[in-house]
């Protein structure tokens, strides 16, 4: 049954860590308009801070998933390491 758990973490962990790699590709897809906003209003200081404020949020979008699927790995193999040495 542990053995059946571990196996379903596991698969749950893989496919987070697809949908992270999707989601770097959105990152990457929704930077583009952004960087042309900013060349189309000729680079205005207006336009650049919305663009930064913009590429921040993306960026965050990014990141934050990325450190907390590492933080659930690091969970869950400290758990289930426990719960298979106890079994």
């Amino acid at each position: 049954m542990r053995n059946a758990f571990a196996l379903l973490i596991s698969l749950i962990l893989k496919a987070g860590a697809a949908l992270i790699a999707v989601n770097e590709i959105r990152g990457i897809i929704l930077a583009g308009p952004v960087l042309y906003g900013i060349y189309e209003s000729g680079g205005t200081l207006m336009a650049i801070w919305i663009g930064v404020c913009s590429l921040g949020g993306i960026a965050l979008s990014v990141i934050v998933p990325l450190i907390a699927a590492k933080k659930i790995n690091k969970y869950a193999g400290e758990r289930l390491g426990k719960q298979l040495a106890n079994a």
